[in-house]
């Protein structure tokens, strides 16, 4: 089957990537960057599925959901950066003054994973800020060099997921996952 990539409206989609098998659990719902910190320890348990819940019913959606048919396969979130902690990070510098978007968590569901998902995700990602004008489309990844990431600390992607998508190194960045530095990467959308 062909995959499509769309907008993230659907909450049931995204609750199947992202959310926990028992509903109260802990887990990031990927809002660890995009909301302030003090907010993001405050959510927990269901909370975290109520907030996500919520951004599914903005405008624009919080992410890009894969779909594999009709089975939904992976998640990319993507926003502008001024709505994300990467707005204010120590970690992570400011390029420039341009309203650029960021593309900083791309999942792959288990039993979809080593069939290229994560590249029509970061292409979804592409498409979506496009769509809604952003000048630039910015990524976090880890500069792995090619050797294995840990599957829990892979979502950020790798810069070789971000160069195949025609994204350029910008900058080094002081961040460190899973003991591979972290560039940042932009793409030109004009």
């Amino acid at each position: 089957m062909a995959i499509e990539v769309r907008p993230a409206t659907r909450f049931t989609d995204v609750a199947a990537v992202l959310g926990p098998k028992r509903p109260d659990a802990n887990v990031c719902w990927c809002l660890s960057y995009r909301i302030p910190a003090k907010e993001n320890r405050a959510l927990v348990g269901t909370a975290r599925g109520e907030y996500m819940k919520g951004l599914c019913r903005r405008k624009p959606a919080p992410g890009v959901l894969a779909y594999d048919g009709d089975e939904v396969a992976g998640w990319a979130a993507v926003a502008p950066r001024s709505e994300t902690t990467f707005a204010t990070s120590r970690k992570i510098p400011h390029v420039d003054d341009q309203a650029v978007w960021s593309v900083w968590c791309v999942r792959v569901r288990p039993g979809h994973r080593k069939q290229g998902i994560s590249h029509h995700l970061v292409a979804g990602a592409v498409a979506f800020a496009r769509d809604h004008d952003a000048p630039v489309l910015e990524a976090y990844p880890v500069d792995n060099g090619g050797e294995r990431v840990d599957p829990t600390m892979a979502y950020v992607g790798t810069r070789a997921l971000f160069e195949a998508a025609g994204f350029e190194v910008a900058a080094p960045t002081d961040s460190v996952l899973n003991g591979f530095p972290r560039v940042l990467m932009r793409l030109d959308l004009r």
